[in-house]
């Protein structure tokens, strides 16, 4: 037999503070997950305007880049896109997911004679995708991790509320009723 259950005052005391306690958690559980799925519906709004606007600039990252192809000529302009140095500077964790990036300037890996402005122009186009690419990806990781945390909040909320009170709102009914009956039965036998 739990000792909990015992029909003392003192347990019925204790009974009842843990279980306003559990009310207590649970509301605030409540007000948490509400707070993060508020965050999240924030974040995907976020996440849409950067994609419209990623599409947009691909739009006219490959117009300037047909354009850079028909003035230039497709071989001269993969012959600059080849000097194109790769990308160093993102970093990526994953024991706590994290995008890190060091935006900064870059100048042209080609010389100004024998370009046009719609090469630059795709340049500028392209690497400006890149950058809202990896907004995004913050943006996403930072979706992902709240949906977890929605979900862990979601499971502790329930399980105060479908456990834990329920567990405690009879066991503080049990020992009521158990003192009443002995409080019934002192009086009968007073009398």
């Amino acid at each position: 037999m739990n000792l909990n259950t015992v029909p003392t005052k003192g347990n019925l005391m204790s009974a009842k503070s843990s279980l306003a306690l559990a009310r207590q958690g649970y509301e605030l559980m409540d007000k948490k997950r509400n707070i993060l799925v508020r965050e999240i519906m924030d974040l995907n709004d976020q996440a849409k305007a950067i994609q419209s606007e990623i599409d947009e600039t691909f739009k006219s990252a490959y117009i300037a880049l047909e354009k850079a192809n028909i003035e230039l000529g497709i071989k001269n302009v993969e012959t600059f896109a080849f000097n194109v140095t790769p990308e160093n500077d993102i970093r990526i964790k994953t024991e706590i997911p994290l995008v890190k990036y060091k935006e900064e300037k870059r100048n042209p890996v080609y010389s100004f004679f024998g370009t046009t402005e719609s090469l630059d122009q795709a340049k500028a186009s392209f690497e400006k995708v890149k950058d809202l690419t990896i907004k995004l990806s913050m943006i996403e990781n930072s979706a992902y991790r709240l949906a977890y945390n929605i979900k862990k909040t979601q499971k502790r909320a329930n399980a105060l509320k479908n456990i834990t009170i329920p567990t405690y709102e009879t066991l503080t009914k049990d020992i009521t009723n158990a003192l009443e009956e002995k409080e019934r039965e002192e009086f009968t036998r007073l009398k």
